[in-house]
């Protein structure tokens, strides 16, 4: 009997650990459904927030990158112009004068722009006949073009009149109402339709060679390669030519290399 009674007891303390043993389990595990990691919390739903999106899958389009400003250009040389306008006799106070061959009334002053020694732009004036303006402004257009340098454009008033001092001061002119030298001609200057181009770099030279102007002296031979210089042939002689003016370069005897009229003479 004391054996039977031992085993009943065995058998009870056996079923009260086993049910101990469920009830702490089943409060662990019992609704089979694993606890909330700590990141859902917080949520008044209970459901879990959307993870923030990270910067580089955002669905929000990148501001554009600014577009390079283009650099600026550096400014080149102004465009040619050129201007007509009528003169007076006040303003051709040495060149002009009563019984000369034209009238101031057939007279202008073409204003324009020509290509300098130092490689810029200047403005400068000839006085011609009003007939040959056309000529002048499409000449002096593409010599402006080519970037031809001249050293100086003004009237030969700038130097009362002197054709002497106008050379001398390098000075590209036209009009001068004056006899032709040693004769009782007038110079084609006389009626506006000559011109005397950069007369230093092209200078009247006598048939032995010598030049009345110290500062012509290095530019007396033919050819020549240098800025500003006339030779016989070249693309200035034969602009000139296009418009049905001669070259005092192909005189006989002694050579005007800086002389252009219009019709010859």
């Amino acid at each position: 009997m004391p054996q039977t009674a031992n085993r009943r007891r065995l058998s009870l303390l056996l079923l009260a650990c086993a049910s101990a043993t469920v009830a702490a389990c089943g409060g662990a595990t019992g609704s089979g459904a694993a606890e909330d990691p700590p990141s859902a919390i917080g949520s008044p739903d209970g459901s879990t927030p959307p993870a923030p999106e990270s910067p580089e899958t955002s669905e929000s389009p990148a501001p554009p990158s600014p577009s390079p400003s283009p650099s600026p250009s550096p400014a080149g040389p102004p465009a040619f112009t050129a201007k007509v306008s009528a003169v007076t006799a006040g303003q051709l106070d040495h060149s002009w004068r009563p019984g000369c061959p034209v009238p101031v009334s057939g007279l202008r002053k073409v204003t324009m722009t020509y290509w300098g020694f130092d490689k810029k732009a200047h403005t400068g004036e000839l006085i011609v006949n009003r007939e040959v303006t056309d000529d002048v402004v499409a000449v002096f257009r593409q010599l402006y073009r080519w970037r031809y340098p001249i050293a100086r454009m003004e009237p030969v008033d700038v130097y009362k009149g002197s054709d002497f001092d106008s050379i001398e001061a390098a000075n590209t002119s036209a009009f001068n109402c004056r006899k032709v030298a040693g004769s009782s001609s007038w110079s084609k200057h006389s009626y506006g339709k000559a011109i005397d181009l950069n007369p230093r770099e092209n200078p009247w030279v006598e048939p032995d060679g010598s030049v009345a102007h110290d500062n012509a002296r290095r530019f007396a031979d033919r050819p020549l390669d240098r800025p500003g210089v006339i030779n016989p042939g070249d693309r200035v002689v034969r602009l000139f030519e296009r418009y049905g003016w001669e070259w005092g370069g192909y005189f006989n005897g002694a050579k005007d290399y800086q002389h252009f009229s219009k019709g010859g003479g």
